[in-house]
């Protein structure tokens, strides 16, 4: 089944809870990922962050279970359930969701102090639903992949109208700092202009020069590379006996020219197209420059504690 939002895991949480013992986040996180009956690919699902989403989840419907005054943290890291949580149990109600908890004054509380600082997603005040809500985290995720997708069609559309010398430069410097080659003076020893809008030359795929990497980069606007383009950039890698190879484009492949790198079995060919190559120059900050750094911090449990 889909991951579960929040608000379904508020119910299923208490009741889990209900016996008054005192259970941590990794107690919970399991007995609830049998109960939705959630595969480990949707346990370990993770946002851009790093944070696994069902984690977040739970996190989130322990803070509005805890702003509702239905559970307690008597310990560090540890939590039960209140007697007014327990009150709730009794009536036996079916589902458990953020109106429902309205009928608490600190929850009421709680979400005034949210809105005043936009925790209270759009989506609620919208008048959405919310079983269709995303966690604070979720939404910070989602607005940041729309900003990182916006940003790589524009670095694509630069690279589309650059000159292809200048191509050369970014090619060599996106994979210098992906750690091949040394240094761009070092990369460039060994690579050659080839003036067909590309370039085609060996960098080292380490800085020690262990191993090399054959390299053609085609700075294409439309054209889809085929097939036969990469049969005949496999065949050059034949000539000195390489068997490493990159091939990258500011288009795209064809299906046929996946299926023919996948079938490859003495050597491998990695093909990066456009949007893979502007989404490596934002990653490794080639072309971009950082506008806004927005820091999340979380409680210090440490510094609360007497030495």
């Amino acid at each position: 089944m889909a991951i579960p939002t929040y608000e379904e895991v508020m119910l299923p949480l208490l009741k889990y809870i209900s016996d008054g013992k005192l259970y941590n986040n990794k107690q919970c996180e399991e007995a609830l990922a049998k109960e939705f009956n959630l595969s480990d690919e949707e346990i370990n699902q993770k946002l851009q962050s790093g944070k696994k989403i069902f984690y977040d989840r739970l996190n989130w419907a322990k803070t509005y279970l805890k702003n509702a005054g239905l559970i307690e943290f008597p310990k560090r890291g540890r939590f039960n359930i209140t007697e007014r949580g327990i009150s709730l149990l009794k009536e036996n109600i079916s589902s458990l969701d953020s109106k429902y908890l309205e009928r608490y004054e600190e929850f009421n509380e709680y979400l005034g102090r949210s809105r005043k600082t936009n925790v209270v997603s759009e989506i609620e005040e919208r008048g959405v639903p919310n079983k269709e809500e995303k966690t604070p985290f979720e939404s910070i995720d989602e607005s940041f992949k729309k900003i990182k997708s916006s940003l790589a069609d524009e670095l694509l559309e630069k690279l589309k109208k650059v000159d292809f010398f200048r191509f050369e430069d970014i090619v060599l410097d996106l994979l210098i700092k992906m750690g091949y080659g040394g240094s761009r003076a070092e990369a460039k020893k060994a690579t050659k202009k080839t003036g067909d809008e590309g370039i085609d030359g060996i960098i080292n795929e380490d800085r020690l020069g262990l191993d090399r990497v054959y390299i053609q980069a085609k700075r294409w606007k439309d054209t889809v590379v085929g097939r036969p383009e990469i049969q005949k950039f496999s065949g050059a890698l034949d000539t000195p006996g390489a068997n490493k190879g990159i091939f990258i484009t500011t288009s795209t492949f064809s299906n046929d020219a996946v299926e023919y790198v996948n079938r490859l079995s003495n050597k491998k060919i990695i093909l990066i197209d456009g949007q893979q190559l502007a989404e490596y120059m934002i990653d490794f900050n080639v072309g971009v420059s950082v506008e806004t750094v927005y820091e999340i911090k979380k409680i210090d449990s440490d510094y609360f504690i007497e030495e």
